[in-house]
Formats: C-alpha cells, structure tokens, sequence
C-alpha cells in the first residue's frame, strides 16, 4: 500500500498494491495494522456503507459536528470526483478543498479524518461508493454545507448542472455552517 499525504496534510490518498494477471485482480483494501501504522493513531470503524448514483449526481458536502465521523472511501464500480473542506475553525487550511478522482479502474481510496464535510459527484454512467465510518450515522446531527458555495469555489468539474437531493439543496452558506472547534480531531 502507498500512501500520499495530499495538500491539507490529514487527508491521505491509499494506492494498495495491486496484483493482476490474465484472470482478474487480487488487492487487499483494508489493513488495520498497516493503516494505523501509516495514520500513527488507532482507528476503530463502526459503519460500513455503499452507495449507488448515477451519472451527475452530487452528494454533499455531508458531515456531523456532534459525533463527527472519520471515512475511508473508495469506489468499486465506475468513477467520481470525492472532494473534501476542511471545517476545523483552528485549522491552517481552514476553508481550504480539494478534490480527488476515485474509481474502479485507479482503485485509489481516500482517508477524511473528522473535521472535514465530504462530497462527491459521479463521473461514470453509474458509481458504486463505499466507505467505512469511524461513528454512526446520526440524521439529526447531520449538516450539510451548499455544495455551490461561492466562498469555497470547488470546481466540481461538471459540464452540465448536477442532480442534487433537495436536501443537499438546502445546505447551508459556509460563512454560516456550523464548525468544529478543534484543528485535529481523531
């Protein structure tokens, strides 16, 4: 496994080592020693979910300030473009996105500690999306920042408008959002 540290240093890019042959692929996608060993910190996962979108769907920008949860995500079918914000009011990076392609193919998976909203919009005809969650999900803890908010500016790279939940239509701005106060939260 290769892990790259990504320009907000607590949001890591995995790239397991993968073994193929004319019969498929073989890849091991989670290890718990190897990943703690990587994070220097012990990370218990509680959750494990899978979502199906389709093409130019956008989810997001999710995260809960009470019970936060910490996501590895990965795709296993098709491709999207996973995007993070750093909410941690006493972060340097504060504010700060950025944005990663995961997919089937590249097989990459990414790490979002607490302290981050998450998001993502297909690229493909339809992505298949896991993630493992260091908390529960809690509907009424959940928050959602507006996934076009002008003060972030993510270029989500979309050629035409996205379909999003009416939920997600009703994040709220970011110079309103509910933060966390803590700059590393594990």
């Amino acid at each position: 496994m290769h892990i790259t540290q990504l320009s907000i240093p607590d949001i890591l890019l995995i790239e397991p080592k993968v073994f193929g042959d004319a019969r498929g692929f073989f890849f091991e996608s989670f290890n718990q020693q190897q990943f703690e060993t990587q994070l220097g910190a012990p990370v218990h996962f509680v959750q494990d979910n899978h979502s199906r979108s389709s093409k130019g769907v956008l989810r997001g920008l999710h995260y809960q300030v009470e019970k936060p949860q910490g996501k590895l995500v990965r795709v296993v079918q098709g491709a999207v473009f996973d995007v993070v914000v750093d909410i941690r009011k006493s972060s340097p990076t504060f504010g700060k996105w950025l944005g990663e392609t995961l997919s089937a193919d590249n097989k990459k998976q990414m790490w979002i500690p607490p302290g981050f909203a998450h998001g993502f919009v297909t690229l493909s005809d339809t992505a298949e999306f896991l993630y493992k969650t260091t908390d529960y999900w809690h509907p009424a803890l959940e928050r959602c920042i507006r996934w076009d908010d002008p003060q972030i500016g993510i270029d989500w790279m979309l050629t035409s408008p996205p379909l999003v939940s009416d939920k997600d239509k009703k994040g709220a701005a970011f110079s309103i959002a509910e933060y966390y106060d803590s700059a590393s939260i594990v």
